[in-house]
């Protein structure tokens, strides 16, 4: 911990040795937005190009899908909590809801990008054709970029650095030759990219493969119609909800002090003590979803209907998909259903930038090799970047902008990177952990721990907030920073674009949190109760596992308390 306000400016000497001036930004997503944005901070002159005719990527649904194209079904609502979704310096207005359908997510991204003036940098209906280093780059650092209208005229441009925002939901993965027979299935079958709405669905009999939270979400969604839906999952799943204790979004219990914990405890004990919470509310192998791997091991699906449904027999979960017979599907553990008229495929992405030269990819084991996730590391000059290409357990859209707040100081030559040889070694490094603490396969070969890859970019840039300047200055804040939920606002508390509201967001963010349930007015006896109990179970929850804790550790420290403390008779 620090004692002064900032972290101290980064020690590595390699950076862009060049002038950064024109930025090319590809695809105006979230990421895409926040880059634009962060470019304007550092006065530099940035040029988005996106595809379609709007901004949003992901978030602008569309009835009908486009060929490499991220896209969303008609009744898509996000899985994180708003306040831990929305950028550092432009809350989520305090009426929309904890949870948000994609229109109200595209409204703010739009409220946004007007905030900011950000629209007159995004060219619409042009996309990228290539990406190619300049004949003078060992000098200069350029890049030729080409694109095209949607006339289909070509133009070329001169760019001092790019930054890729593409996405990496674009490509289906639709593995056909893993199920034997599939050539004979005579009904319907589509990956999760195509499926819009539960329409085609009615009366029909139903397998769903792979149990993601888009393969959660069409089981549940196509339950309420189909005759009868089959959830196919090869490795199974821990399955959380989002409406968690007391009512609470469960991201607000995504705290410092949490992650801290997570530090300290042993990982055994902490999967121990998150499987049997989850276990306490539905028996994941009674169930059948339990999976191979620890709760920690992997993101969990955010699913809230998921158990109900096959509670009441709506959803029959079933394992691996083995085989396919005209209208009969076989599984791996010889049970057969007959009748099936549709198949969905949720078994992901495969991940490409075909714009980009092969010199700029680095392959580091399942992954493409990116410092801290976003440079490539075996570049003479630091001047192309990849915004967004992670996975972790918080939303993508503020560590995409703490991304794009690092690559732009690293353009500008603020913040250093290391030399080539010891970026592809962290790398290296990196691939290796991701692979001891995760399950990684191909289609999912990224994942970060959101708090701690948030915390080593806000180091860099020097926007880390620091414990003990706030312990001694202003005790009220750092209290809401270690025990209150890890939002974006703490990013902006002070260094490199500081902003003046971060505190007040931050004391505000719990009201926001509760705003929009406030559709029936109570008394304020009723409200009163209502807080004391909140406050109770949350006391009797941290005791009771602080206790548990002691008592694995020491079967008779308790015991033993207990003695000293009973009252000794005369």
């Amino acid at each position: 911990m620090n004692l002064f306000p900032l972290d101290p400016e980064p020690t590595n000497t390699q950076g862009s040795s060049t002038m950064v001036q024109r930025v090319a930004v590809i695809g105006a997503g979230p990421c895409g937005l926040t880059s634009v944005k962060a470019c304007l901070d550092e006065g530099m002159v940035p040029t988005c190009f996106e595809s379609s005719d709007d901004m949003g990527g992901l978030w602008k649904f569309k009835e009908v899908s486009e060929p490499n194209r991220a896209s969303i079904y008609r009744s898509l609502t996000i899985n994180i909590w708003k306040e831990m979704m929305c950028y550092s310096d432009f809350p989520i207005p305090a009426d929309y809801p904890n949870y948000m359908h994609h229109s109200k997510i595209l409204k703010y991204f739009r409220m946004y990008a007007d905030h900011f003036k950000l629209l007159q940098h995004i060219r619409f209906q042009t996309s990228v054709k290539s990406v190619r280093q300049r004949p003078d780059f060992s000098r200069t650092g350029q890049w030729d970029v080409v694109t095209e209208t949607r006339d289909g005229k070509e133009e070329m441009h001169v760019f001092d650095a790019v930054i890729c925002c593409s996405g990496h939901f674009n490509y289906p993965n639709l593995p056909l030759k893993d199920f034997p027979g599939f050539e004979t299935f005579e009904g319907k079958y589509f990956h999760s990219w195509d499926y819009k709405g539960p329409e085609d669905m009615y009366g029909k009999r139903v397998v769903v493969i792979g149990i993601g939270n888009s393969g959660g979400d069409i089981a549940v969604e196509g339950s309420r119609v189909a005759e009868q839906v089959y959830l196919s999952t090869r490795s199974g799943a821990w399955v959380i909800r989002q409406v968690s204790d007391n009512g609470l979004p469960v991201d607000r219990f995504n705290t410092r002090f949490v992650h801290i914990m997570f530090k300290l405890l042993p990982m055994r004990f902490l999967n121990w003590l998150g499987e049997r919470k989850l276990n306490s509310l539905y028996d994941h192998t009674m169930y059948g979803l339990k999976p191979k791997h620890r709760l920690f091991s992997q993101i969990p699906v955010i699913n809230d209907d998921l158990p109900f449904k096959i509670l009441s027999g709506s959803v029959l979960v079933k394992p691996n998909l083995k085989e396919i017979r005209g209208s009969t599907v076989v599984f791996d553990d010889g049970s057969a259903v007959e009748n099936i008229d549709m198949i969905v495929f949720a078994t992901g992405y495969n991940y490409d930038f075909p714009y980009l030269p092969n010199n700029a990819v680095y392959k580091s084991g399942h992954r493409i090799g990116l410092y801290k996730h976003v440079f490539p590391p075996n570049l003479e000059h630091p001047t192309l970047a990849v915004v967004g290409f992670i996975h972790s357990d918080g939303a993508i859209m503020p560590q995409a902008e703490m991304q794009a707040r690092f690559v732009t100081r690293v353009f500008k030559g603020r913040t250093k990177l290391p030399s080539n040889q010891a970026m592809i070694r962290a790398v290296e490094k990196d691939t290796r952990n991701i692979e001891k603490n995760y399950v990684t396969s191909k289609l999912t070969p990224i994942q970060v721990d959101f708090v701690e890859y948030m915390d080593d970019l806000a180091k860099d840039i020097g926007v880390r907030p620091s414990f003990l300047w706030l312990f001694f200055t202003d005790f009220s804040l750092f209290k809401r920073v270690l025990f209150g939920p890890v939002t974006a606002f703490q990013y902006r508390l002070m260094g490199p674009g500081k902003w003046d509201g971060a505190r007040r967001a931050i004391f505000t963010q719990l009201d926001r949190m509760y705003q929009p349930m406030k559709t029936r007015k109570l008394d304020a006896q009723q409200v009163s109760t209502i807080g004391r109990l909140i406050k109770l179970s949350l006391t009797l929850m941290a005791g009771g596992g602080a206790l548990y804790y002691v008592h694995v550790r020491n079967p008779t420290a308790i015991p033993n308390l207990l003695t000293k403390l009973r009252p000794q008779t005369v």
